[in-house]
């Protein structure tokens, strides 16, 4: 009887683990295939939006790289183009000059920084070109003179020059606070280095850099005069008054009073 108990009770539990195995298994299957269906189904939701900010992120990407990629338009052509010749004289205050053109269609203000504030400047410093304008501009610089066995190529590499250009609507004052208010919009134009010339090797370097200086000279000069009238003086409604004739009338009245005097 013992074992006969025993045996029903065996077979009764493998009856119901027979009968509790394919429930066990359709829930897990249900509970995996609602689970997956659910993700899918999230994941369905979200994964567009998720492709669109990638997409988005990329294409951002992308032209932010392509711009980096892309030449700065200059606005100012320069001549020379990258380097600064100066006569090497030690000891003494030499200059050198660049041609400015503003090469763009729209007004440019320009400005030059140097490393080396305390022994170089420039004259000027700055200007507002209209489009097709150009200036020469006057650099000086002071030459020390060699210490413990210094080289002028040392001298050359510590001293550097870099012009700013920046896009302005139309004519007025240069100030150089324009930099400042305008960073944003501020384009670096060139870096020039210094070059060191012999004088007393005559070269067509140094041939150009002293016609250069002489127009700079010129037009300084010509900017210090005071501008030209352009005809004759008009006073009131139509009526010219020649300088000349003016001097003339007033010389024969004064005649007249002195020979009434006389009388």
């Amino acid at each position: 009887m013992a074992i006969g108990a025993e045996h029903k009770s065996q077979s009764d539990g493998r009856v119901w683990g027979f009968f509790k195995l394919p429930f066990r298994q359709t829930g897990n299957a249900t509970g995996t295939t609602s689970s997956s269906s659910l993700s899918s189904s999230l994941y369905g939701e979200t994964q567009p939006q998720n492709e669109g900010s990638n997409r988005h992120a990329s294409a951002n990407s992308v032209s932010a790289v392509a711009k980096s990629l892309l030449p700065t338009r200059r606005r100012l052509k320069l001549d020379p183009a990258n380097k600064l010749y100066f006569p090497y004289e030690p000891g003494k205050q030499v200059r050198s000059a660049v041609r400015i053109k503003n090469t763009s269609k729209s007004y440019a203000a320009f400005k030059f920084q140097t490393t080396a504030p305390k022994s170089c400047f420039m004259r000027p410093p700055g200007a507002i070109l209209a489009p097709g304008e150009g200036i020469i501009v006057t650099v000086f610089k002071f030459v020390e003179p060699p210490q413990n066995n210094e080289k002028p190529m040392d001298q050359k590499r510590k001293v550097k020059f870099k012009i700013m250009s920046l896009k302005v609507k139309g004519p007025m004052d240069y100030v150089s606070e324009l930099f400042d208010d305008l960073k944003d919009q501020v384009a670096i134009e060139q870096i020039l280095r210094v070059v060191f010339l012999d004088p007393g090797r005559p070269c067509p370097a140094l041939e150009k850099l002293k016609r250069q200086l002489a127009d700079a000279d010129a037009e300084l000069e010509a900017r210090k005069k005071p501008p030209e009238d352009a005809g004759p003086k008009i006073i009131g409604e139509g009526l010219v008054i020649d300088e000349w004739k003016e001097r003339r009338e007033r010389y024969l009245a004064r005649q007249q009073v002195e020979g009434v005097d006389s009388v």
